[in-house]
């Protein structure tokens, strides 16, 4: 049974950091996309953020402005998100996400559509 479990969240102040990390279990990721996502209230899910498990070579969404960095740990089965100067509109439920993919660009990364398997998500929440 494949999982991704999320963790990390909480309440911030505007400028702060937090860590968000995202264990995987129950396949081999090796081959696959590794993603985060957020959904605000009464907003669509949008991408935040994601990686090859193998290779990495990262893409970020145009908002992140260099704020956010995406990780992993594969002795860990572990990714994380490094998010620094958060500001209020930050605030959103934060997922993970993992899926398959034929061809690694900023279009199929950015599809939640192409990610088969997600995490509960986690809160975080900026206070101005």
């Amino acid at each position: 049974q494949v999982q991704l479990v999320e963790s990390g969240g909480g309440l911030v102040q505007s400028g702060g950091s937090l860590r968000l990390a995202c264990i995987v279990s129950g396949r081999d990721f090796d081959d696959y996309m590794m993603g985060w996502f957020r959904q605000a209230p009464g907003k669509e899910r949008e991408f935040v953020t994601a990686i090859l498990w193998r290779h990495l070579l990262p893409y970020y969404a145009d908002f992140v402005g260099g704020r956010f960095i995406i990780s992993r740990d594969s002795a860990k089965n572990t990714m994380f998100l490094d998010m620094n100067t958060l500001k209020p509109e930050d605030t959103a439920v934060y997922f993970c996400a993992g899926g398959t993919h034929e061809y690694w660009n900023e279009g199929t990364a950015g599809n939640p559509n192409n990610y088969k398997y997600w995490g509960q998500g986690t809160q975080v929440t900026v206070s101005s």
